[in-house]
C-alpha cells in the first residue's frame, strides 16, 4: 500500500513538477527512516499518513517545499529531529513550514486545555506568517478525518467538532471549497450519523431522479455554446450533504433548496460568461431573486461566478454557475489555485493577496494583537470570524463582511477610522436608523459624518461587535 501511495505521488508530481521529484523522494526516505517502527491506530505503518498528506498537497499542485513539509510534518513532534536539522538537510523554508504545523510541547503548559488553546492559536495565526502552513494543516486534517473510523467514538466526535469550529472556517476563508465541503461532510458523519445517512440516501435518490434532466440541459447548453465557437466545459454538481443539512435545519424543505442541483459552466473569458447567461435565460425561465453576480462583486474570499437558478426540464429548479476556467480553479481551490496560475511566484502572490484582498486577514491580525490570553483570543476569533456572517454594501456597491449582530459602528470603522470617529448618523436602505441597528444581509449602508462632531461616545464600545471598532473607540476616548 505504501508503495502504491508513493507511486501515485510521483505520478502526480510528474504531471506538473517532474524536476523536483528527486528532492521529494529524499524527503520521503528521510521521513520513513524517522517514523520507522511507528504505527497508526489502523495498524498500518505511520509513514502512510504523511504520504497521503503529500498526495493531497500534490493534487493541488503544491510547490516542492510545501510537499517536503507535508512529508515531514510530524517529525518534530514524534521523533528526535530538530528544526535546525531540517534546515540543514533541506532548507530554511521547509524547516519553517514544518515548525509552523508542529504542536507546541506539553512541557510548556500546566494543563491540557492551556496546551490546546495555544495550539489552536498557533494554527490560526500561522496564516499571517505563511498561508502554506494552513494549507498543510488542512491536508493533514483531511486525511485524519478520512481515517477517523479507527478512533474511539469520543475522539471521533471531538475531532469532528474541532474540524467544524476551526478548520472548516479556515478552508472557507482561503476559498478552498473542495476541502471545506469534504471536511463538513466527514464531520457531520460522526456528529450526527443518523441524519447524515438519511440525507445521503435522499441525495442519491435526487441525483438518480435528476440525471436525465441535468444531462438534457447540459447537452443543450453545450450545443448552444459550441455553435457560437465558445470554448467550454460543463459539469454536474449536487450540494454537499452538510450544505443540505444546514438548509433543512434552518427550516427549509428539500424542494425549496434552489441550489440543490447545479450545472457548472466554464468558458474562456468574462464576456462569454455574460453571453452564456443570456443564452441560458432565453432557453430556461430564471427565478429573478436568485440571480447573483459574483464576477462584478466577488465574495470576500475572492470567489467569482455568475449564479442563476432556472426552471429546467420537468419543472426542476437548477442552479447554473457560469465562470471562466481560471475562476473555476479559484472557486474549487481558492488561494491554492495560485500554484497553477502563478507558478514559481505563487507563495509571494498568495501572501500579498491575502493581506490586500481578503477582509478577514486584517481582522485576524487585529484580534491577535489585542488579546494576549489564548482563551480570549480563541473566543474572539470564534465569535467574530468563525461564526455566521452578514454581508452589506457600501454606497458604491462594495461588499463588506461583518460578524452577525454587527452594527453601523462596526461598518464605519471597517471603512476607515476617521469615518467611525466623525459618524453622526446612519441611513440603511435609504432609511434613517439608530447607530445600534443590527445589520442584515444585503443592507445598503450610508454613514453621515461631521468633522465637528464630538467623536465616538464611550457606550459605543458595548454596541460594537468587532475588536477593531472597540479598539479605535477606546483609543479616541483615551486621548
Amino acid at each position: 500500500m505504501e508503495n502504491d501511495i508513493l507511486q501515485d505521488l510521483i505520478d502526480k508530481l510528474n504531471e506538473y513538477n517532474s524536476e523536483e521529484v528527486e528532492v521529494i523522494k529524499k524527503a520521503y526516505e528521510y521521513a520513513k527512516k524517522l517514523h520507522e517502527g511507528q504505527y497508526r491506530q489502523s495498524g498500518e505503518p505511520y509513514i502512510n499518513h504523511p504520504l497521503n498528506v503529500a498526495y493531497i498537497l500534490a493534487d493541488m499542485h503544491a510547490d516542492r517545499d510545501t510537499i517536503c513539509a507535508g512529508l515531514l510534518h510530524d517529525v518534530l513532534e514524534d521523533t528526535e529531529i530538530t528544526k535546525e536539522d531540517i534546515a540543514h538537510d533541506f532548507n530554511q523554508n521547509v524547516a519553517n513550514l514544518v515548525d509552523g504545523v508542529t504542536k507546541l510541547s506539553k512541557m510548556n503548559f500546566s494543563s491540557k486545555q492551556d496546551q490546546n488553546l495555544a495550539n489552536t492559536r498557533k494554527i490560526i495565526t500561522g496564516i499571517t506568517e505563511d498561508v502554506r502552513i494552513i494549507i498543510i494543516k488542512l491536508a493533514d486534517r483531511l486525511h485524519n478525518m478520512r481515517t477517523l473510523q479507527f478512533k474511539s467514538e469520543f475522539k471521533q466526535k471531538e475531532n469532528a467538532l474541532e474540524t467544524m469550529e476551526i478548520f472548516v472556517p479556515l478552508a472557507y476563508y482561503i476559498g478552498a471549497y473542495r476541502i471545506k465541503s469534504e471536511l463538513e461532510d466527514l464531520s457531520l458523519r460522526y456528529l450526527k450519523p443518523d441524519m447524515y445517512k438519511k440525507i445521503e440516501e435522499r441525495k442519491l435518490k435526487i441525483e438518480e431522479d435528476s440525471n436525465g434532466c441535468l444531462q438534457e440541459m447540459l447537452l443543450k447548453i453545450q450545443v448552444m455554446l459550441n455553435d457560437k465557437n465558445i470554448p467550454n466545459e460543463i459539469k454536474v454538481r449536487t450540494k454537499n450533504i452538510y450544505g443540505i443539512y444546514k438548509r433543512l435545519s434552518e427550516g427549509q424543505k428539500l424542494a425549496d433548496i434552489h441550489d440543490l442541483l447545479a450545472l457548472k459552466i466554464m468558458v474562456d473569458e468574462v464576456a462569454n460568461c455574460y453571453f452564456a447567461l443570456g443564452m441560458i435565460h432565453e432557453e430556461y425561465h430564471p427565478i429573478n431573486n436568485k440571480f447573483k453576480d459574483y464576477i462584478c462583486n466577488p465574495k470576500t474570499n475572492m470567489y467569482r461566478s455568475l449564479h442563476t437558478t432556472v426552471f429546467g426540464p420537468d419543472d426542476r429548479l437548477v442552479q447554473t454557475q457560469i465562470r471562466t476556467f481560471a475562476m473555476d480553479k479559484v472557486a474549487s481551490f481558492g488561494l491554492t489555485a495560485y500554484w497553477d496560475v502563478e507558478k514559481g511566484n505563487a507563495r509571494d502572490v498568495m501572501q500579498e493577496d491575502l493581506k490586500s484582498k481578503f477582509q478577514f486577514f486584517k481582522s485576524l491580525t487585529e484580534i491577535n494583537s489585542m488579546f494576549g490570553d489564548n482563551q480570549q483570543f480563541v473566543n474572539q476569533v470564534k465569535c467574530e470570524l468563525f461564526s455566521d456572517k452578514v454581508y452589506v454594501y457600501t454606497t458604491s456597491g462594495e461588499t463588506i463582511e461583518l460578524p452577525k449582530g454587527a452594527t453601523p459602528i462596526d461598518f464605519a470603522y471597517k471603512i476607515h477610522t476617521d469615518i467611525g470617529n466623525t459618524m453622526v448618523g446612519v441611513f440603511v436602505n435609504d432609511e434613517y436608523v439608530p447607530i445600534d441597528y443590527v445589520l442584515k444581509n444585503k443592507d445598503r449602508v450610508r454613514i453621515v459624518t461631521d468633522d465637528l462632531s464630538y467623536g465616538p461616545r464611550e457606550d459605543w464600545i458595548e454596541k460594537a461587535q468587532t475588536s477593531h471598532a472597540r479598539r479605535k473607540i477606546r483609543e479616541f476616548n483615551q486621548k
